[in-house]
């Protein structure tokens, strides 16, 4: 049976306006929802690069990879599964308390969780933590019961244990 699958999508391309709502509309052509997505500058100088996790199945990946490459500011798109990166996302937790210091309980969540705390306010306080998604959400949870007042997650972040040869495919552009 075709089971859906994880897939994290890399596309590299130009800074120009407009590519987002082109990529996401081959997505919703197709009723394909983006569980997770974030952009930054790459590892090559004026070159972006759009992370992008979606659920889906495997005979769809090729087709919308392709469906995405025909874009006129996409250089390159690649496709890789969970097992062939390495990934995670980043969480800021606002949580209600007149001093972390003081309630022991708080800085043990905090401990366990491997979680940073960012700044103190006379008010509340504000956690960082990074991880998979299971522990971001994990924090979250716990968090509520202390007064949790504002959570915010960052989409995935990742990079490919290959190499991506996306720098040898740009120099055979600027050797022509």
């Amino acid at each position: 049976m075709n089971t859906k699958e994880t897939y994290t999508i890399s596309i590299y391309s130009e800074d120009n306006i407009g590519l987002l709502n082109r990529i996401s509309a081959i997505f919703l052509k197709r009723h394909i929802n983006i569980e997770s997505f974030s952009t930054s500058l790459s590892e090559i100088e004026n070159v972006f690069r759009f992370i992008i996790v979606v659920n889906m199945y495997p005979d769809q990946i090729n087709k919308i990879i392709l469906q995405i490459e025909k874009q006129v500011d996409v250089i390159k798109a690649f496709h890789h599964t969970d097992d062939e990166t390495i990934f995670q996302e980043s969480a800021l937790y606002k949580v209600k308390s007149s001093s972390p210091f003081e309630e022991r309980h708080i800085q043990n969540v905090i401990k366990k969780s491997h979680a940073n705390l960012v700044t103190v306010y006379p008010d509340f306080f504000v956690i960082e933590k990074t991880g998979f998604r299971h522990e971001t959400e994990d924090l979250r949870k716990k968090l509520v019961d202390y007064g949790l007042l504002q959570f915010v997650r960052s989409g995935r972040i990742s990079v490919t244990k290959s190499k991506m040869e996306i720098s040898g495919i740009l120099n055979t552009f600027k050797k022509k």
